[in-house]
């Protein structure tokens, strides 16, 4: 009876952590959409089967009824305007009549055989849509919750499992390393109240990607840690595949990113000449490397197959803002020197609110400090999120979305960090464990 109670403590941790996030998740069901919303939204209505005119009345219903909701609500506590009268309808008739005028338009070009049609609703120029086209992964992720509870409540259920789930990968991780529970259930409590739990919650990409690529770093620690090689390597590989068709770039970063850890820890036994008995075997960690490498590797072949936006087309959508002006020249000079310009500021702007440098700082210690190899891996994963950021370096960009698979680093590596001081000797360390940290650190 003693091992099942053991079992059912944390699972029991792990439920009411998920299930306390989802009820206070009720407090916006609507109003957090987005720009991209309203295109993986008709991806998703279209691959249910509903006709382009449904697609587009569903759609933008929900953004109109979306934006309502938020006037609604800034009037309400406005100083001025609060004791107006609820501006619900004017909002929605403004916005449906807005919505409408730019999308039918389109929608006529392409009846008459001008923008060719795609699973997204024409509200941008054909380029722009290829984009959205190139990501089917979200959309198809959406379809039975939105056939099931239609478009509001659809997403939010959605919205609701993916950073569930990505707070359940957190724990998992964590308890692979041997964490103790409790800092384990820290790090899913983590994941929900910093920016990875409300941006997983909002009807775009990113909550899909930080959960796959929690995935492959559980996969990394089943492989290097929990002794189930083969089990870790196919959950990489299928994280690998999955965010290809969510987002193409992000299964590139992470495979670059997983190999390069890789070579950084077979370089670093290599260059020791010798091998201490109980940690990973240099084979496990070149398995992962080549991994990647292969994932990476297969993205840029499929992407072309599929002829999928180059990183040039990637690059002439951010300096024309998307393809608003004419196509720039000579880009790369310009975005090498939009580079320099948006690092100087952005760190300009942390160094007046530091927490996010420190909670990297403080994730970076503890996961190299005391998560061993599987830390490297941690610490590559998590950099996707900066290498995503540098390859739009656009300072207007909606919530800081694009770098928050960074805060993936703290959520995990800060309770690795506080492990010294809860643990108390009453759960020992794995000796493999204990020598594979000791050579991690070095």
């Amino acid at each position: 009876m003693r091992p099942r109670r053991r079992v059912r403590g944390p699972v029991l941790g792990v439920l009411v952590l998920a299930a306390v996030f989802a009820v206070l998740q009720l407090a916006n069901v609507t109003g957090r959409d987005t720009p991209d919303t309203k295109n993986y939204l008709s991806y998703a209505l279209s691959l249910s089967g509903r006709s382009t005119h449904e697609v587009a009345t569903a759609t933008i219903d929900y953004v109109c009824a979306s934006r309502a909701e938020r006037a609604r609500r800034d009037q309400s506590v406005h100083v001025i305007r609060f004791h107006r009268p609820d501006p619900t309808a004017a909002v929605t008739a403004e916005c449906r009549e807005r919505e409408w005028a730019a999308l039918r338009p389109r929608l006529t070009a392409g009846q008459k055989g001008g923008q060719k049609g795609g699973h997204t609703l024409p509200y941008m120029s054909e380029r722009f849509m290829a984009i959205f086209e190139a990501r089917p992964g979200y959309p198809a992720f959406l379809v039975p919750f939105v056939l099931a509870f239609g478009p509001a409540w659809g997403l939010w259920a959605a919205g609701v499992v993916i950073a569930g789930a990505g707070g359940v990968l957190v724990f998992l991780v964590l308890r692979t390393l041997a964490v103790p529970v409790p800092l384990a259930l820290t790090g899913q409590a983590l994941y929900y109240v910093l920016p990875c739990g409300t941006t997983a919650m909002r009807p775009m990409t990113e909550g899909l990607l930080m959960a796959l690529t929690l995935a492959a770093v559980w996969g990394c620690a089943l492989v290097l840690r929990a002794g189930r090689p083969r089990a870790g390597l196919a959950l990489v590989a299928g994280c690998l595949l999955a965010l290809f068709t969510v987002k193409h770039s992000q299964a590139l970063f992470l495979g670059l990113a997983l190999a390069a850890a890789g070579a950084v820890l077979a370089l670093r036994r290599h260059r020791r000449r010798r091998r201490r008995p109980g940690g990973p075997a240099p084979r496990e960690v070149l398995a992962l490397a080549a991994v990647g490498l292969a994932g990476a590797a297969v993205t840029l072949l499929l992407a072309r197959l599929l002829h999928y936006p180059s990183e040039a087309d990637s690059l002439q959508d951010l300096l024309t803002g998307h393809y608003a002006r004419p196509d720039r020249v000579h880009p790369w000079p310009e975005f090498w020197q939009l580079q320099g310009n948006f690092w100087v500021e952005w760190l300009r702007r942390q160094a007046g609110q530091p927490l996010f440098v420190a909670a990297l700082a403080a994730g970076a210690w503890g996961a190299l400090r005391r998560g061993g190899a599987v830390g490297v891996f941690l610490v590559a994963a998590a950099c996707t999120g900066i290498m995503t950021q540098a390859g739009h370096p656009d300072i207007n960009i909606w919530g800081e979305r694009l770098i928050v698979l960074a805060w993936l680093l703290p959520v995990a590596g800060v309770p690795l960090l506080l492990e010294p001081v809860v643990r108390g000797g009453r759960v020992p360390v794995p000796v493999r464990g204990r020598v594979e940290r000791a050579e991690a650190v070095g």
